[in-house]
């Protein structure tokens, strides 16, 4: 039987669980289990905890963080983890004809599913360094920032007062240049992936124009990639409020070689965006 797999990939804070919750909501099958809500997707992450799971317990397993935040992809799989994550496709083959799944970290691991799932499809989510990078941080600070409002009335006030500013502020001087090595590092591997793979297989799309193109998205995946689905409204999920403001990180970034490293990548990735 003939199977669709879509492999929904790019970086942290790209807008990944945006297009999933559509996706999921035009009727794909992202997993039995998603991951709920928190601070960073109040409308939930729609990531298949199956996937999480075998991610973070194969990055703890190589000793690098769970949380993906490194700065090189997973180049090589114990036969143990590699039979597992044969397994976990395989199953979620056997249960349905089409599924797909999300979750960020799937962008380090791109070269062991391409070896696993060759016929695969991929929906590829790119956004500027800039925007990713601010989004990140801001989440680190909203997250801080829950932790000093739960307290008593005075300290909340010195928060808001005082502290507030001075500890955004440091965030973006200790953590700008950590998360755009990161950011380098998912989008080599997405770039890596693009080269491999057949241009019948991808699709490339910008965070910022997916309100603009999802009828084109609707009709290749149903049109020409053959997927069973029903269309709805991108804008019936989209909440430009929920976005932060984004803020300039240049300033923050002392490795001036390193930033234009994440240009030239970002203005690589744009010659592979897909217009129809």
């Amino acid at each position: 039987m003939d199977r669709k797999i879509l492999v929904i990939a790019g970086m942290h804070r790209s807008g990944t669980s945006l297009i999933s919750q559509w996706l999921y909501r035009c009727g794909l099958n992202l997993g039995d289990s998603l991951l709920g809500a928190a601070i960073g997707n109040i409308e939930g992450h729609f990531e298949d905890t199956d996937f999480l799971r075998f991610h973070e317990d194969t990055l703890a397993e190589n000793n690098s963080s769970t949380y993906g935040f490194i700065h090189e992809s997973i180049s090589n799989l114990s036969r143990y983890q590699k039979e597992k994550l044969k397994g976990l496709v395989g199953f979620k083959s056997e249960m349905r004809e089409q599924w797909g799944w999300k979750e960020p970290r799937t962008c380090l691991f791109l070269e062991h599913y391409r070896e696993i799932i060759p016929d695969a499809y991929y929906l590829i989510i790119v956004r500027d360094f800039n925007a990713t990078v601010s989004s990140l941080i801001h989440r680190d600070f909203k997250n801080m920032e829950t932790k000093y409002l739960a307290r008593n009335w005075f300290s909340r006030q010195i928060w808001k007062n005082i502290r507030s500013a001075r500890k955004e502020r440091k965030l973006y001087e200790n953590q700008s240049e950590f998360y755009l090595n990161v950011w380098i590092t998912y989008n080599e591997a997405i770039l890596k992936n693009i080269q491999t793979l057949s241009k019948s297989q991808y699709i490339v799309t910008e965070h910022n124009s997916l309100c603009d193109i999802d009828t084109k998205l609707f009709d290749k995946l149903v049109n020409k990639w053959h997927f069973s689905l029903k269309y709805v409204d991108f804008k019936k999920v989209y909440k430009r409020k929920l976005l932060s403001d984004v803020t300039n990180i240049e300033p923050f970034v002392n490795d001036k070689a390193l930033l234009e490293k994440a240009k030239n990548l970002q203005m690589e990735l744009k010659t592979y965006l897909t217009n129809s």
